[in-house]
């Protein structure tokens, strides 16, 4: 097409060109001749036409063929990057912010275009080194996913059951004359043009879903033994006279092939509620009336959260 030929719909303007009637579809513009004077905008422009976005912008470039009188302004988004944060791992102590647990992080990427899309993305350690960046294709409405396992491997650092390991992870989609450049047939690369808004450049959608859990295990059924006792007799007068020759109970974690006195099991929870001595305590009569095996599970002490990440534009 030519500026103010038979299909241009915009002969008003002296170079802009209007294409009606298009369909949904992608569309790569190339220029094949510039103006008198200025040099080709070798750069492939790819554009988008849905029933969502019907209209799409391209703007050509063309600097003066004569490098004094170049006055470049070239409004061309030659990187989107995408930074993450992540934290995996097990924290034991309370010296941070997070509370005691095992911390876990997935990054989700889905590439929402009709074509592949290629990244390159590598991470950095807090306070500590970064690993070579790693090239990954998407496929057109595909996804992958980047979670502590990868993030740790990379490190040479052992499972998610040892200290907590946090930083960033950097996802690049390089739109021009980089290794993930060479799209277009001519060889110029591609670019997204601007003007365009951070939505229409937010090429991928990634989102990062994070845990914590607070318990020193994960959550799983466990072997409860509920004591029915009774005291007969306190002559240390430390337990209440009130809890005397009633019927009483305690539930106690039971683990298998393991011998336990429920006299003394007993004996230790007064002790602890109480503070009784160990003279105190050989004072006090107990009576065992039952013992009944039940199945329970941990409580879930567990926290989730999921945050879209908004791409970062270069120019």
């Amino acid at each position: 097409m030519k500026d103010d030929d038979v299909h241009d719909r915009n002969r008003a303007k002296p170079g802009i060109i209007t294409i009606t009637g298009m369909q949904n579809e992608n569309y790569t513009i190339t220029e094949e001749t510039p103006p008198q004077g200025y040099l080709t905008d070798k750069l492939s422009k790819i554009v988008e036409i849905t029933t969502e976005q019907p209209v799409a912008t391209v703007t050509l470039v063309n600097t003066l063929s004569n490098p004094v009188e170049q006055n470049i302004n070239n409004p061309q988004t030659k990187d989107i990057t995408y930074t993450a944060k992540f934290e995996c791992g097990t924290i034991i102590g309370d010296e941070g912010p997070l509370r005691p647990g095992h911390y876990d992080t997935d990054i989700s990427i889905f590439n929402r275009q009709q074509f592949p899309v290629t990244i390159l993305w590598n991470t950095i350690i807090n306070n500590g080194k970064s690993t070579t960046a790693i090239v990954k294709t998407i496929q057109s409405q595909t996804s992958t996913s980047i979670v502590c396992n990868d993030l740790r491997q990379l490190f040479n650092i052992g499972n998610n059951t040892g200290k907590l390991v946090e930083g960033f992870v950097i996802i690049q989609i390089q739109m021009s004359n980089g290794i993930l450049g060479s799209l277009a047939d001519n060889g110029g690369g591609m670019v997204i043009v601007n003007p365009l808004s951070q939505n229409e450049n937010n090429f991928l959608d990634v989102q990062v879903f994070y845990t914590a859990n607070a318990l020193s295990t994960l959550p799983h059924e466990v072997l409860i033994d509920k004591i029915t006792f009774s005291i007969l007799n306190d002559t240390s007068r430390k337990i209440p006279s009130s809890m005397l020759m009633k019927t009483l109970d305690i539930a106690i974690k039971s683990n298998m092939n393991e011998i336990s006195d429920p006299v003394s099991v007993v004996k230790n929870a007064l002790v602890k509620t109480y503070n009784l001595s160990e003279a105190d305590i050989n004072k006090i009569i107990i009576k065992i009336m039952n013992i009944s095996l039940g199945v329970s599970s941990m409580i879930d002490d567990h926290a989730i959260s999921s945050y879209p990440i908004r791409p970062q534009i270069s120019n």
